[in-house]
């Protein structure tokens, strides 16, 4: 039996809400600064960029084996593994004077990204059905939430107190987090059984490390190059091994037959198009907002006066969180999924006509966001309803991962197009309007392919997750008992 409830529902999403916002703040956290670290550390842009690239494959890497092991072994115990890690990467940045150890700074802080799919996960075992749609779709905003705070966050930091005071910012929110969890949260009592697929994991962290690689560094490699080629090649060749073995595997690390259920296969290939429109949404409006007057487009903002520009847009995604619970509630989550993604396209098609003044930027920016925080809201609720218990936070893990992945393509693909569509001012090669309408174009498609997928999501049975098995959940807790 458990024990009575200590702190009430609300406090536990707060806490594991507000734990999902420092894996999405890695994101973005250093954007802002990239063009000043070259200076800073003392290297090369092409360099500094791996800050960025090693957040990304250690995110990768991290999420979908840390969302197994919670499935496994315990969800609040892999959180604050999450949390420590975030903690030591955090001081790390903090101490480090050199480009190579802010890189290994930021490999660790990039495992905090399996905080979302995990914290996910808890709330589907420990909260009561009327809660659990709402604090989903919360959590899982948290996504766009934490990305959109890091930009304007950072620069004010910076500005104010230099780079070192980021990591300390970010090791400061890692400590509070993990004494909240330590205290609030319980453990879950619901596991999976079997051993860790340790050849699955090493696998796909290969494949997966090879395919980032590839997609962040083509730019700079050249997309026809030597090592970008081998990199897409090697990834092929590793998943062509690592596929049937999963099939083979009873207890897999990323159970595949699960994932090509219509519902799970539909989603996650939207989950892709969505990651690269909301990435977009965050980089390129940034980038827009810091052009220079004598582009004859570009507002000449500084970092700082384009990050408080966008804090409308993760303030337009915490508000939007309930009213996406509330649509499910009201239709499914296939319906909520569907407008959000038409929102996102909206507001992008709006951007490529009204972008003139720095206010009608904003406004296109928070009907981005809105559409963002309704469709990520209602991924998991869909992953969930199609997935045992016993596998919700391996599922959303790889709902998690191929966000990023999505978001990685979008990184890469900003930096090329933004890098090829130039106009030249006082001398130097700046990006041309033509450069983000094209973006803007890009990501238009993404949102309005996203939706006509999500078409094809069956419809769920019922509007709400349901609560789990009481005799499932008897089942396992004396099972756990028993292996103690």
């Amino acid at each position: 039996m458990h024990l009575a409830r200590t702190y009430s529902p609300t406090v536990v999403i707060a806490v594991l809400a507000i734990s999902g916002m420092a894996a999405s703040l890695m994101q973005t956290l250093l954007v802002p600064l990239l063009s000043e670290l070259p200076g800073i550390l003392n290297a090369s842009v092409d360099d500094v960029s791996w800050v960025i690239t090693a957040t990304l494959l250690s995110s990768a890497v991290a999420t979908p084996t840390l969302s197994r092991l919670a499935d496994m072994f315990g969800k609040k115990r892999m959180m604050l593994v999450c949390l420590g890690l975030l903690l030591i990467g955090s001081v790390i940045g903090a101490l480090s004077s050199t480009l190579m150890m802010v890189i290994v700074a930021r490999i660790f802080q990039g495992t905090a990204s399996a905080l979302i799919p995990i914290g996910m996960s808890i709330m589907r075992d420990e909260l009561p059905e009327e809660k659990l749609s709402s604090a989903v779709a919360l959590m899982s905003a948290t996504l766009g939430i934490g990305a959109a705070i890091g930009m304007p966050l950072s620069g004010i930091v910076f500005t104010y107190f230099g780079w070192h005071a980021i990591f300390w910012v970010s090791g400061i929110f890692a400590i509070a987090m993990f004494m909240a969890i330590l205290i609030i949260v319980r453990e879950s009592e619901i596991r999976t059984g079997g051993k860790f697929d340790y050849l699955g994991a090493v696998l796909l962290s290969g494949a997966l490390t090879a395919l980032l690689m590839a997609i962040s560094k083509g730019g700079s490699w050249g997309w026809t190059s030597s090592p970008t080629l081998f990199a897409f090649g090697l990834t092929a060749a590793i998943l062509a091994i690592w596929i049937p073995l999963e099939f083979k595997n009873e207890r897999p690390l990323v159970d595949l037959r699960v994932s090509m259920r219509r519902t799970v296969l539909m989603t996650n290939l939207t989950s892709i198009l969505m990651g690269f429109a909301m990435y977009a949404n965050m980089l390129a409006t940034f980038q827009l907002l810091e052009m220079p007057e004598s582009t004859g487009y570009g507002p000449g903002l500084t970092s700082l006066e384009a990050g408080l520009v966008m804090i409308p847009t993760s303030l337009a995604m915490v508000v939007l969180a309930p009213v996406s619970a509330k649509i499910t509630r009201l239709f499914s989550a296939k319906i909520t999924l569907i407008v959000g993604a038409a929102l996102m396209g909206f507001g992008y098609l709006e951007r490529l006509f009204f972008n003139d003044t720095v206010v009608l930027i904003a406004i296109a920016a928070v009907i981005v966001a809105a559409g963002t925080a309704i469709s990520f809201a209602a991924m998991p609720l869909l992953i969930m309803s199609a997935v045992p218990e016993t596998e919700t936070a391996a599922a959303n893990g790889l709902n998690t991962l191929l966000r990023s992945i999505g978001s990685s393509v979008s990184s890469a693909a900003i930096a090329g197009i933004l890098a090829v569509l130039v106009v030249e001012v006082g001398g130097n090669n700046l990006p041309s309007q033509s450069a983000f309408q094209m973006i803007f174009m890009l990501a238009a498609a993404a949102s309005i392919i996203g939706a006509l997928i999500a078409i094809a999501i069956p419809k769920p049975e019922h509007n709400e997750l349901g609560p789990l098995d009481p005799a499932l959940v008897a089942e396992l807790t004396h099972h756990h008992e028993e292996t103690k």
